[in-house]
């Protein structure tokens, strides 16, 4: 399964199967991990086995079998949100393409003391599920290219491409709050530029959910046609 195949497959699931994740699937996710720590200066971990964090009252949203989790955290900053949504929807989509299923959470779930570790002036952003779901989840209502871009007949079809796949990026309650906009060449470069911004929201994560989109657009739109203005 390639990355964009991933994107098309990909849907939130919150029902998991108890079977656990084999050592070797773990694997290559803790690598994944461990370069995306080193990269993106985040602190990312990976628990297992660990029953409680998505059970009792705080897990609203109605998950079960969750006892594997990511957990997103990193130094506080304020392009933090933004970098787990990127870098945590490369380890979303890698999961897919090992046969697992995913589901970012911001707030249905419990911390539980002893499964992560904390350094100085770091925060947790987001926990993801993480397991062998009971279903491969279902697609939702989304907005149109317009609602969020420039695209059109008239933008190259990389970008509409790349528009296409931030459609179908997670965003909290599928609010979709971003606009992505097509600058062609600008002050002399060899590529095009494309701005994304995030729009305002009530209930928040906009930030978080830019990063996700990003993700998505570049898998899509292939990062040698532009560059982030």
């Amino acid at each position: 399964m390639t990355l964009l195949e991933a994107i098309e497959a990909r849907h939130s699931v919150r029902k998991y199967k108890d079977e656990p994740i084999p050592e070797e699937v773990l694997a290559v996710l803790r690598a994944e991990i461990d370069e995306i720590n080193q990269a993106a200066g985040l602190h990312v971990q990976l628990v297992t086995d660990e029953p409680k964090s998505f059970s009792g009252l705080m897990a609203y949203g109605a998950f079960s079998g969750v006892t594997s989790y990511l957990v997103m955290a990193g130094k506080k900053s304020d392009d933090l949100e933004e970098r787990i949504g990127y870098y945590g929807e490369q380890l979303v989509l890698l999961a897919q393409t090992l046969g697992l299923n995913t589901c970012w959470a911001g707030a249905s779930y419990k911390k539980i003391p002893g499964t992560y570790v904390l350094e100085e002036d770091e925060k947790i952003g987001c926990y993801i599920a993480l397991g062998y779901g009971l279903t491969q989840g279902n697609s939702h209502k989304s907005k149109a290219r317009g609602d969020v871009s420039n695209a059109s007949d008239l933008t190259p079809a990389w970008f509409n491409k790349g528009i296409d796949a931030v459609l179908l990026a997670p965003t909290a309650v599928n609010q979709q709050k971003f606009y992505f906009e097509y600058l062609g060449k600008k002050d002399g470069g060899n590529v095009p530029k494309v701005s994304a911004k995030h729009t305002f929201s009530m209930i928040g994560y906009a930030k978080m959910d830019l990063g996700i989109a990003k993700c998505h657009f570049e898998v899509a739109a292939g990062k040698e046609n532009f560059e982030w203005a």
